[in-house]
C-alpha cells in the first residue's frame, strides 16, 4: 500500500517539474511579435524631411479689409475732429473728403485708408459716442489662394524666361535670335502683368479702405427764421430778373423781330386793297 501511495506522488512530481520547465502560451505570442528593425538611413531620412517641413516659412494670410459706416451726429465739425483724431492715431490718411447739404440733412462723407493692423482700432475709436449706426458693413476678403497662385505662376514664367535667355546664348541664326527674344517680350509682359497684379494685392491687403458718412438732420423750423416780408421781396426780385432776362432775349432777336413787322404791315395793306376793289 505504501510503494502504491510512493508511486503517485513521484508522478505528481514528475508532471508538476514538466508544466513548470514548459513556457507560457501568453509568452510565447508575445515573443513571437518581433518589431522589424528599421532600414538604415530611415531615420536620417525622417528626421531630415522633418526639419525640412519645419524650417520651410508658412505663407501669411492675405486677407482684404473694408468697412461702411453711416450715423447721425448733432455736430458734424465736431465728429470730424474725432474722424481726424483716429486717423492721426492710427497712421491712415484721408483720400477723399466731400460735404453737402440737401433738403432734410446736412451731411459729410470720408474714405479713409487705415493700415490693416489698426483696422479695429480704428473703427472702435470712430465709434465711440455714435448712438447707433444706420449702415455698418465690415468685410474681410480672403485672397491667400489667389496670391498663391499667382506667385508659384510668376516663378514659373521667370524660370521660363531665364531658359529662354540661355538658348538666347546658344542660338547663332538670326530667324533664331529673333524668334527667342519674340518669346523672351512676351514671356516679360505675362511676368510685369503678374508683378503688378501682386502689388495690387498686397497694396489692398496692407491698406483697408474705410468709408464713412455722418449727417445732421436740418429742422424744419429752420425755414420760419425767414420773414414774410423778406420772402415777398425775394419774389420781387426773381420777378424783376425774369423780367430782364425776357427783354435781354428780346434784344438778341431784334433782326427777326423788325422782319416779322415788315411782312405782318405789308400782308395787312395787301388785304385792305383787295377788299377795295
Amino acid at each position: 500500500m505504501r510503494s502504491i501511495f510512493s508511486l503517485f506522488v513521484f508522478f505528481l512530481i514528475l508532471s508538476g517539474c514538466n508544466k513548470s520547465n514548459e513556457p507560457d502560451s501568453k509568452d510565447l505570442a508575445v515573443s513571437a511579435v518581433m518589431v522589424a528593425p528599421p532600414p538604415p538611413g530611415a531615420s536620417n531620412s525622417n528626421r531630415k524631411d522633418e526639419d525640412k517641413s519645419e524650417s520651410s516659412p508658412e505663407i501669411p494670410q492675405k486677407i482684404i479689409k473694408q468697412a461702411s459706416l453711416r450715423f447721425e451726429t448733432d455736430n458734424l465739425e465736431n465728429t470730424f475732429n474725432q474722424i481726424q483724431k483716429a486717423v492721426e492715431s492710427n497712421k491712415a490718411r484721408i483720400i477723399n473728403d466731400s460735404e453737402g447739404k440737401d433738403y432734410s440733412n446736412a451731411y459729410r462723407n470720408i474714405i479713409v485708408k487705415v493700415p490693416s493692423q489698426n483696422f479695429d482700432r480704428f473703427i472702435s475709436d470712430v465709434s465711440k459716442g455714435v448712438s447707433y449706426f444706420e449702415v455698418k458693413n465690415i468685410s474681410a476678403e480672403d485672397v491667400t489662394e489667389q496670391f498663391i497662385d499667382l506667385t508659384s505662376r510668376l516663378k514659373t514664367k521667370k524660370k521660363l524666361e531665364e531658359r529662354y535667355l540661355q538658348i538666347l546664348q546658344k542660338a547663332t541664326k538670326v530667324s533664331e535670335i529673333l524668334d527667342i527674344e519674340k518669346q523672351i517680350s512676351a514671356i516679360r509682359e505675362e511676368i510685369e502683368a503678374k508683378e503688378g497684379q501682386l502689388k495690387y494685392l498686397e497694396s489692398r491687403v496692407s491698406e483697408s479702405t474705410i468709408t464713412i458718412e455722418f449727417y445732421k438732420t436740418v429742422a424744419e423750423k429752420e425755414g420760419v427764421k425767414i420773414s414774410y416780408g423778406s420772402k415777398l421781396w425775394t419774389a420781387v426780385k426773381s420777378g424783376f430778373f425774369s423780367l430782364s432776362d425776357f427783354l435781354i432775349s428780346l434784344i438778341s432777336v431784334w433782326p427777326f423781330v423788325i422782319i416779322f413787322f415788315v411782312l405782318a404791315y405789308f400782308i395787312r395793306r395787301r388785304f385792305k386793297r383787295r377788299k377795295k376793289e
